[in-house]
């Protein structure tokens, strides 16, 4: 029975069903035969029959049937997603469950958030650079795949970041070109990530908190944002800690707190006693204050009275 061209449509749209489907995966079992004749079979019903095509296809192939994003473009051999300049604000919500590298570089995300790709369970290769990334939810990175073998982040807005963000991943990093604000937990976050070599010099301080040089330390004593400009890690060679100069700055709020408590303790008790002091002076003089008890009358005045 020949085919009107409406329902040859409908055909082609089925068949852009399995387009997505790996080659190694649409040629096993003699799959590819039966959706053959399925389609063919199905085509003179009209638009019941793609989806009935599409249902097959989701049973047989589960999610490797998933469509691609709207903007991106998927390579589905390799299990790339490719969203690259695709002026996207946020990331995607409807990601390929078997993503293994996902590109983002060049978008106008500002922002990860919670749970970002905490679906994405293979996940390799995350590029994120060349964003306007200024934030990190404290759940975004922390849920990556433990298979994750690469994290780019460069060229973005971030200006501080924490250990607790990040999460326990061991991927190669890159934080470079980034406005980044050194401190204390920036030192920290640095050297518990894997950064990639090739690119660490690029984390460049913006601006800096008062930091404190250390033993042998080619630094003098410097002044608050002194270190803009300068590659952090090339600051913690030369001996720079952050840390310590807030460890310090700790113990003396700390014995300044213990100061004004023990001043306030004293003043109390100095307070207490000359309270105490004006009451018994003024329970004294009331006590002055009192008429004298006249004295009663013995016997031996008696006797002298008589004689």
């Amino acid at each position: 029975m020949p085919y009107t061209p409406s329902t040859e449509k409908e055909v082609d749209l089925c068949y852009r069903l399995l387009e997505p489907l790996p080659l190694d995966v649409v040629s096993v079992g003699g799959y590819v035969e039966a959706m053959d004749a399925a389609v063919w079979r199905m085509a003179n019903g009209g638009g019941a029959g793609c989806w009935l095509c599409a249902l097959l296809c989701a049973w047989l192939w589960g999610p490797s049937c998933a469509l691609c994003p709207e903007g991106c473009q998927c390579a589905w051999e390799s299990r790339t997603v490719l969203c690259v300049d695709a002026g996207l604000h946020e990331v995607p919500e409807d990601l390929p469950a078997d993503t293994v590298s996902l590109h983002l570089e060049r978008n106008l995300i500002r922002r990860l958030p919670e749970h970002a790709f905490s679906e994405l369970l293979h996940l390799q290769d995350l590029h994120l650079s060349h964003n306007r990334i200024d934030s990190l939810a404290s759940g975004a990175l922390r849920h990556l795949s433990p298979e994750l073998r690469l994290l780019d982040l460069s060229h973005n807005q971030l200006r501080q970041a924490t250990r607790e963000e990040f999460g326990a991943t061991r991927a190669k990093t890159r934080l470079y070109h980034n406005p980044w604000h050194c401190d204390c937990v920036l030192q920290e976050l640095v050297q518990t990530l894997n950064l990639e070599p090739e690119t660490v010099n690029g984390i460049v301080c913006e601006s800096s908190a008062r930091s404190a040089a250390g033993e042998g330390s080619r630094w003098e004593e410097p002044a608050a944002g002194s270190h803009a400009g300068h590659p952090l890690v090339k600051l913690l060679d030369a001996g720079i800690n952050f840390c310590s100069m807030q460890r310090k700055t700790t113990d003396v709020a700390m014995l300044v707190t213990m100061f004004v408590w023990f001043f306030m303790v004293i003043v109390y008790v100095v307070y207490y006693v000359r309270q105490n002091q004006a009451e018994a002076r003024r329970h004294l003089e009331y006590l002055k204050s009192l008429p004298s008890p006249k004295k009663a009358p013995t016997e031996t005045d008696t006797l002298s009275t008589g004689f």
